[in-house]
């Protein structure tokens, strides 16, 4: 019973705490502090009002931090329609490695190993100069106020709506790591040669359901993959559309060309909207990992959902990549603002 109450309690917002704060008198809190458990519930209560994530962290501080970031953003995706993609992922890679902490934006050094030549990551993962150049127009208005992980997780939202897909409340307050995990990068970000059981693994360590995990792979209605990561699927595989394969083997050859990109949606490639579930319906699915999620296993009947029912697939998706931002944030005094997105201060 104890623990239910402290727990239950342990979950309050920042706003209730101040007020049960403001409710005792100074002999109160004077009186509590000649009990440890009452003070190191307190102190617990403290740490969780400090370490929550809000919608309005920069309000007050930058509060023309979203306008900057949005617009940067459109120019970027105007420019390249591609980038939208790119920096989609980049908050996907960044949230699966220690959490949403900036952690993928950082250089390797002579003395510091970060996490951009992981296998997942080395000649794939891109828009690093986008992010730079939003972090230098942030900097401009608000000094090491706006870290580049929620630079990264704005970024990624306007990156979707730019795409014509939904909108979503991203929550603020995320501090930059100062170390990053390349052994992390290449053991838990997904492979495309995943199988079902594996996705379901991979997304569970971080606290995301199977459901989230077959919205979240709903990402791959934008952006390209690389011969290299779907030659086996198109070559090899029975479950698979055979007119789409063989148009895919015309950019990807059985040998050579491990760079030449295909769409992993040939139909709107650069439109954020459910014809991803489309494509594994019709065993269109670019890579191994794609069409594992409609494959006579248990999330088939969630991605016919999606298929027919794309205002569905829209809020979950925004729901989901909401939850994902969550991963493990850095708050308070964790961490630091970096000034430069590739290196610690």
């Amino acid at each position: 019973m104890e623990r239910a109450s402290f727990l239950t309690i342990s979950k309050a917002t920042s706003s209730s705490f101040h007020n049960l704060l403001h409710s005792f008198s100074q002999s109160h809190i004077e009186s509590m502090a000649s009990s440890p458990l009452l003070m190191a519930l307190l102190l617990t209560l403290a740490a969780v009002a400090s370490a929550q994530l809000s919608p309005t962290f920069y309000a007050t501080s930058c509060p023309n931090a979203l306008s900057t970031i949005k617009s940067a953003v459109q120019s970027a995706v105007a420019n390249e329609k591609r980038m939208g993609a790119s920096l989609l992922r980049l908050h996907f890679h960044d949230c699966f490695v220690q959490g949403c902490d900036g952690s993928v934006l950082l250089d390797d050094t002579s003395s510091f190993t970060g996490e951009k030549t992981a296998g997942p990551n080395q000649n794939s993962l891109r828009g690093f100069d986008v992010i730079d150049n939003i972090k230098k127009q942030v900097e401009a208005i608000c000094n090491q106020t706006v870290s580049c992980a929620d630079i990264v997780a704005v970024a990624a939202r306007d990156s979707v709506v730019a795409l014509g897909g939904p909108t979503w409340t991203v929550k603020l307050g995320r501090r930059d790591s100062t170390t990053a995990s390349l052994s992390q990068a290449n053991s838990d970000i997904p492979s495309p040669a995943s199988n079902l059981s594996a996705l379901i693994s991979s997304f569970s360590k971080k606290g995301l359901s199977t459901t989230d995990m077959v919205t979240l792979s709903g990402a791959h209605t934008i952006g390209q993959a690389r011969c290299t990561v779907f030659r086996s699927r198109i070559y090899n595989e029975t479950n698979i559309d055979a007119s789409f394969a063989s148009s895919v083997k015309g950019n990807c050859p059985s040998t050579g060309g491990d760079n030449n990109l295909s769409p992993l949606d040939l139909q709107t490639p650069t439109t954020f909207d459910n014809d991803y579930y489309n494509n594994l319906v019709n065993k269109k699915g670019l890579m191994h990992s794609d069409q594992q999620l409609f494959n006579g296993g248990s999330t088939d009947s969630q991605v016919s959902n999606y298929n027919s029912n794309p205002s569905k697939f829209a809020s979950d998706f925004a729901a989901a990549i909401v939850k994902m931002g969550d991963i493990s944030p850095l708050t308070g005094s964790q961490g630091q603002i970096r000034l430069n997105c590739r290196k610690t201060n």
